[in-house]
């Protein structure tokens, strides 16, 4: 790995320092955070057009180059470990100027929990979890729901929670659709778990598009019952088969049965894209989905098709791979795409862009769900952009500040009568809410909210110089070519996560007035930080207090910088009331069990898993309080006693 470091657009590396071969390279900040990521098939000419003509670049690219501060690339063999090495990079490093196919909203799918010991049927969206196969996505729940209705006849697997399937094995009785043949009462022992597990394997292959042999062997069953005269079976069966084709008429076909494929189509303008998906499974469209992108720089189609694949393949299970790939156009390293996803799947992949036929056609109807869903989101996004922008730089100019804040972090502190004090930081970056990077602190000081706040800033930028001072910023300012935590920088080595508290803020807010605001400048003041601003919004009256000053800085009410700063609070606000309601609520758990004589940790811990809550546990018998491991009669005769106030 190789390293040219300097001030923005003043660090290009030296003259044929760069190699002419395969490889992937990073630009940093002046934090040394990773901002984009890239590959290419010869690194020097990659490099070099970045530096060639600046005002020709795309004015995102132009973006990322003024905030870019480093360059490095690493050198491998083929175009495939490129591939790789890009996707792991994206994924380890999240850049905030590379390519991200956002959903243009929350797509429902079906899912059975197959590595559950008795698989659920249920609707799930969201990131998919490990041992549980996935059918859609669909455009409406209520679609799933259907679908899911129709097929409970033949395939009656479970559907209800953990609480419900629980209970219902507690108390002997199955739920309503045990009773109407919905589902197979595994909880009431009426199949066993080879059998439910068989159900659910049924449903997934039926789903999944072997459909042709279950319609033929329930026609064959309904055909022998009305043979031996069993017409109530026969007619219960023919049902079934109804139902097995209503649930397919649902799906429309489009191509040949065999057909495996998911027909991805583009439309896009300069500065947005979008990208939809129809997945066919025997022939029938079993699902559609959307995404939206910003493009970072000129870009072909073929170039965003290969950054989809990557993302939308890169992590896929081989049942989730189909056997061919239609796309509008091949991506410019084709065979290593193929390559890769082949490997993938176990099996021969193929990419191709259909030219002729019904896959053309329906290529065609993809393409035009893109334009439609590229024409909703420019009118969504519109206001959303400029209105964000706007926020961020009437902030700027409300506190005098050099730049608009890209990265704003909030803290709000929350307790009840100086009891179980927390606090909580919530990050906005780009004005929009970083979740992943909110932290909280069981704060130890018992002075009040100033002294709190102080001790919060001083922890969080106490760990932010300690990350620095590890990666060798404070010592030399230019870490060292053959430091390891060097290639890093704010990731950890061991981890490839961010380090906890790596990046600093433009801008931090707390929530409260002139005390608050000068408690946090006093600690940034006493750790030597002079380049992070500090502000405080007073809940009364939205003032925002500069500390030091003696008035407030008044921002109009309709502002949207104003509307933002109370957001930020909000959610720090939130973030901090849920964390302390959970420590309360911990300790209000504990407290009454305390006063029971005899009772320790272990034991007053088993109770609680075993009964779930003080309040049934204060409710029931001493011979219910014997069931639980541990418990002796006279001990329990304690416990119920000290929980109704008696003496023991």
């Amino acid at each position: 790995m190789v390293r040219s470091a300097g001030a923005p657009l003043s660090f290009r590396p030296r003259p044929g320092s760069i190699p002419d071969s395969p490889g992937v390279y990073r630009f940093r900040d002046a934090h040394g955070r990773v901002i984009y990521v890239g590959k290419a098939k010869n690194l020097r000419q990659r490099l070099n057009s970045y530096f060639a003509d600046f005002s020709a670049l795309h004015p995102r690219t132009q973006t990322m180059l003024t905030t870019a501060a480093d360059v490095d690339w690493t050198v491998v063999g083929t175009e495939v470990e490129a591939l790789q090495l890009e996707y792991s990079w994206i994924k380890e490093y999240d850049p905030r100027f590379n390519v991200k196919y956002r959903d243009d909203k929350s797509y429902p799918y079906l899912a059975v929990t197959m590595g559950d010991d008795f698989p659920r049927v249920q609707v799930m969206r969201g990131a998919k979890r490990k041992g549980t196969r996935y059918f859609g996505p669909y455009s409406h729940a209520w679609a799933i729901r259907e679908t899911v209705d129709l097929l409970l006849r033949v395939f009656p697997v479970r559907t209800c929670s953990a609480g419900v399937f629980r209970r219902a094995g507690q108390i002997g009785r199955p739920c309503l659709l045990g009773y109407i043949d919905k589902c197979s009462a595994p909880c009431v022992g009426r199949v066993t778990p080879e059998e439910h597990r068989e159900l659910a394997e049924d449903f997934c292959d039926f789903m999944a598009g072997n459909t042709g042999r279950f319609i033929k062997r329930l026609e064959k069953e309904m055909r022998e019952a009305a043979g031996e005269q069993e017409y109530e079976r026969a007619a219960r069966l023919r049902d079934d088969i109804q139902a097995l084709q209503r649930a397919l008429e649902k799906q429309a076909v489009v191509l040949g049965e065999g057909t495996d494929a998911d027909v991805i189509a583009l439309a896009e303008d300069p500065l947005e894209a979008a990208v939809q998906v129809f997945y066919v499974r025997g022939g029938r469209i079993r699902g559609q989905r959307g995404w939206v992108v910003d493009k970072v720089e000129e870009t072909s189609p073929g170039e965003l098709v290969e950054q989809f694949l990557l993302q939308m393949y890169g992590e896929a299970g081989p049942e989730a791979m189909p056997r061919e790939v239609l796309v509008p156009a091949l991506p410019p390293d084709a065979e290593a795409i193929t390559e890769l996803l082949t490997e993938q799947r176990g099996a021969r992949v193929d990419v191709r862009v259909p030219q002729r036929g019904d896959k053309k056609a329906l290529m065609e109807t993809v393409e035009r769900n893109a334009k439609e869903s590229l024409a909703q989101h420019k009118i969504r996004r519109a206001s959303d952009l400029t209105t964000r922008s706007k926020a961020l730089q009437e902030i700027a100019d409300a506190l005098d500040l050099d730049q608009a804040p890209l990265r704003v972090e909030c803290y709000d502190v929350s307790h009840l009568q100086g009891e179980n004090v927390v606090a909580s930081m919530v990050v906005f970056e780009d004005g929009l809410a970083r979740k992943s990077e909110y932290r909280r602190f069981a704060v130890k000081t018992k002075e009040g909210d100033v002294a709190a706040i102080h001790e919060v800033i001083m922890r969080r930028f106490r760990r932010y110089l300690e990350e620095r001072s590890a990666t060798g910023e404070l010592t030399t300012g230019e870490p060292a070519a053959d430091d390891p935590q060097e290639a890093h920088g704010p990731i950890d080595p061991e981890t490839g996560r961010p380090r906890k508290f790596a990046y600093p803020p433009n801008l931090v807010v707390v929530d409260g007035a002139g005390p608050q605001a000068a408690a946090a400048q006093r600690a940034l003041d006493e750790l030597g930080i002079d380049d992070v601003a500090v502000c405080g919004l007073a809940k009364r009256l939205e003032e925002v207090w500069l500390p030091g000053d003696d008035q407030p800085v008044i921002m109009p009410r309709s502002s949207e910088g104003l509307y933002l700063l109370q957001r930020v609070r909000d959610e720090a606000h939130r973030f901090a009331i849920t964390y302390h309601r959970s420590k309360r609520a911990k300790t209000v758990k504990e407290s009454a069990l305390d006063g029971v004589p005899g009772l320790g940790p272990a034991r007053r811990q088993a109770l609680l898993k075993h009964f779930g809550s003080v309040k049934k546990l204060r409710e029931a018998t001493v011979a219910e309080i014997c069931e639980v491991p541990g418990i002796g009669p006279s001990t329990a005769e304690v416990i119920a006693s000290t929980l109704k106030g008696e003496s023991p």
